[in-house]
């Protein structure tokens, strides 16, 4: 009798726990012969105090060793390591950070980030980039293909087209975008793959298109390149 392969685990990166309510269920069903794991970071690892260039990679890995670990696998048992990241508008150009004293918490708006200490926030954005430039340069972490996807401004944008939204809305629109897409992955690919905001093509490029003008404020995300390169494997292995 011939033993059937384990299924490979697609270690999926989000920040928070409404990321994870929103995409878990549809990313299981668009994977569905690995085993998805999707893990919550508890906030934005790029800006984390003592994270840089230098030492973002190992942090990263870091998280997907104890996982591991905990669970008994090794590197060969993963098929992929997905990072989704909020770019947080990181970005803009400096005059594009506005002094606004009322905004005791960074608000994202049409005309650039409104917050009360601009060079604190000039810092974060330099920090940010800096570190997204390392791992987007980073094909694999700890011997597993690796690679980070953005959403734009926020997940909440792009998904909701809400940028500032509060924990309590993020957790019921999280719910009510898991429900609607729980049993139609063919849906959920093309809303995320066929939108004005999907940003498909070249990875290399849709990293440079971010980074232009306005861009990493508005509703974009770059999310349909993995998305689309998992629905024609898929494909091709129901072809053959």
């Amino acid at each position: 009798m011939k033993h059937l392969a384990r299924r490979k685990v697609v270690f999926v990166i989000v920040e928070g726990p409404s990321d994870e309510t929103a995409l878990g269920i549809a990313l299981n069903q668009v994977f569905d012969r690995e085993s998805v794991h999707v893990h919550i970071m508890h906030g934005d690892i790029t800006t984390r105090v003592g994270v840089s260039s230098q030492n973002i990679v190992a942090k990263v890995g870091n998280e997907v060793k104890a996982y591991a670990t905990s669970n008994h696998y090794k590197p060969a048992d993963f098929k992929q390591i997905i990072h989704i990241v909020d770019t947080d508008a990181a970005y803009l150009a400096e005059d594009k950070v506005l002094e606004d004293s009322a905004c005791v918490e960074l608000s994202y708006q049409d005309d650039g980030i409104h917050t009360n200490d601009v060079s604190k926030v000039i810092a974060r954005n330099k920090q940010k980039t800096d570190n997204l430039y390392r791992l987007r340069s980073c094909g694999n972490i700890w011997g597993v293909p690796y690679r980070v996807y953005y959403m734009s401004c926020n997940l909440d944008h792009v998904l909701y087209d809400k940028r500032n939204s509060t924990d309590e809305e993020k957790e019921n629109d999280a719910y009510a975008f898991a429900k609607k897409y729980k049993n139609d992955v063919v849906a959920f690919m093309n809303y995320m793959c066929e939108s004005a905001f999907s940003v498909k093509g070249d990875f290399k490029d849709s990293w440079e298109f971010i980074e232009q003008d306005m861009h990493s404020i508005e509703r974009y995300t770059n999310l349909p390149i993995c998305l689309q390169e998992t629905a024609s494997l898929e494909s091709e292995i129901k072809n053959t």
